[in-house]
């Protein structure tokens, strides 16, 4: 398993973020993987090779945007807590867990360094328990169900608070002409909602850990193309980043061996998960008319999900976080505080 990790790395490498364009540029222009065509900019050949790899092979590339350093392995010596990178001449310090089997490579932007990391995986526990996540785009955006247990664990609740306090400020700002504020405030909703993300993954993890369960999630792909809702509701279906949620709670599992199934979506918010009737669903409340059963609607969905049989399970040998040669994919974060959660 390959994971990714973030680290600041305090350096101005703008100079060499500038010469990095410029040999993407040639690779791009010539297509040339030979590290004496482009040896007059100056940049060190380990560090250039990959740019020409990576530009010049791929025929796809028209234009040549953002481009980063990368070092791999070869170029990396590994100390404790201390990775050392001759070429660049950097000492980096790092506090993430040394339990990796060895770095594959590392890549650099103007502020953070990406240390792509490989993992043995733990073996997956065998059980027949799991939890249900129900994903929702309003009130609270993750609901775990435990069948076993009866206990519901509500959480992000805030998600919906963030997306649309954003949305006001920047329609405030854009009908007063106020830009500089549009550009200080640009990525903070994302990532405001990347770290809420990784708290509720790691709490539905944890949850899952606790009481020896597997983690089932519905399979969502392709919900954004349902044209049934309200156009009202585009903007909290738009803004649902549900996608990013369940790769978060995949790749935590997988390094504590839990397993991930997928269930088929359909009916699960109706079927009532104590006789298995269609109910009728008002909002957030469920009634059963066949045994009269009440719930919240996505307690009522979680508890169905967990009861549902899988359609898909995740690949074990799927590598989610992969390091790439350009654009870091996943990069983990360290344990933040535990989120605000109900529970009943």
């Amino acid at each position: 398993m390959i994971l990714t990790f973030k680290v600041k790395h305090n350096r101005d490498f703008s100079s060499e973020l500038r010469k990095a364009k410029q040999i993407a540029e040639v690779a791009v222009r010539t297509r040339t993987q030979t590290t004496k065509d482009v040896k007059q900019y100056g940049l060190k050949s380990i560090i250039a090779n990959q740019i020409l790899r990576k530009y010049a092979r791929n025929r796809r590339i028209k234009e040549v945007k953002n481009v980063n350093l990368v070092v791999p392995n070869t170029g990396i010596s590994l100390t404790q807590n201390t990775i050392k990178v001759p070429s660049i001449k950097l000492v980096l310090k790092y506090h993430f867990p040394s339990t990796f089997e060895k770095i594959n490579q590392i890549e650099f932007d103007e502020e953070f360094a990406y240390v792509s990391v490989f993992l043995k995986e733990p073996k997956l526990i065998e059980t027949q328990k799991f939890i249900g996540v129900d994903l929702n785009t309003t009130g609270h955006i993750a609901v775990v169900g435990n069948p076993e247990t009866g206990k519901v664990v509500k959480l992000g609740k805030e998600a919906l608070h963030i997306h649309k306090k954003y949305k006001a400020v920047r329609m405030t700002s854009q009908r007063n002409g106020r830009f500089g504020i549009l550009k200080r405030i640009r990525n903070r909703e994302n990532r405001k909602i990347k770290d809420l993300n990784h708290k509720i993954s790691r709490k539905i993890v944890d949850v899952a850990k606790e009481k020896g369960c597997g983690i089932k999630l519905e399979k969502l792909k392709g919900i954004r193309n349902n044209r049934k809702h309200r156009r009202s509701f585009n903007f909290a279906l738009h803004s649902w980043s549900f996608r990013q949620l369940q790769s978060f709670i995949e790749y935590k599992a997988k390094l504590c061996g839990i397993p991930i199934v997928y269930v088929e979506p359909r009916h699960t918010s109706q079927d009532c998960s104590r006789c298995g009737n269609i109910g009728t669903r008002n909002g957030k409340e469920f009634v059963c008319q066949s045994c009269g059963h009440f719930d919240n609607a996505d307690s009522n969905a979680s508890f169905n999900i967990a009861k549902r049989e899988g359609i898909c399970q995740l690949n074990k040998d799927r590598d989610l976080f992969k390091g790439s040669t350009d654009t870091p994919r996943g990069a983990t974060l360290l344990t933040r505080e535990t989120p605000n959660l109900q529970t009943k």
